[in-house]
């Protein structure tokens, strides 16, 4: 599910969260995951490649740039199924767990918005 998929998140929606066992939001899409993960691994390769045969230095920010936006959409897509799953179930159990997670989830944003 993307950013501009709207859902909404009812008890019936929001699976439990199994955090000790490995069982995190991105369960579903690690697959594709790891494919876009190969993918920007490769972009980073590519600019390896391009200072190496002494591209010019523009060519190599714009790539940069690509890579940097890549991350970013990725970082994204894996907060908003953090919130989904894991914030979802905190509030489902209720309590301190609930103030945790979105301190926690408030601390990730603030660490994205300054990259």
């Amino acid at each position: 599910m993307t950013t501009t998929e709207a859902a909404e998140v009812t008890p019936d929606t929001v699976e439990p969260a199994d955090h000790d066992h490995g069982v995190h939001g991105y369960h579903k899409q690690k697959d594709e995951h790891l494919k876009r993960l190969r993918r920007i691994e490769g972009q980073i390769r590519g600019l390896q490649r391009m200072v190496d045969e002494d591209t010019y230095c523009i060519d190599i920010l714009t790539q940069v740039s690509a890579s940097t936006k890549a991350l970013q959409s990725f970082a994204l897509q894996l907060l908003e199924e953090h919130l989904r799953h894991c914030v979802a179930d905190a509030a489902l159990k209720g309590g301190d767990e609930i103030e945790a997670k979105v301190e926690e989830a408030t601390k990730a944003i603030a660490r994205m918005m300054r990259t």
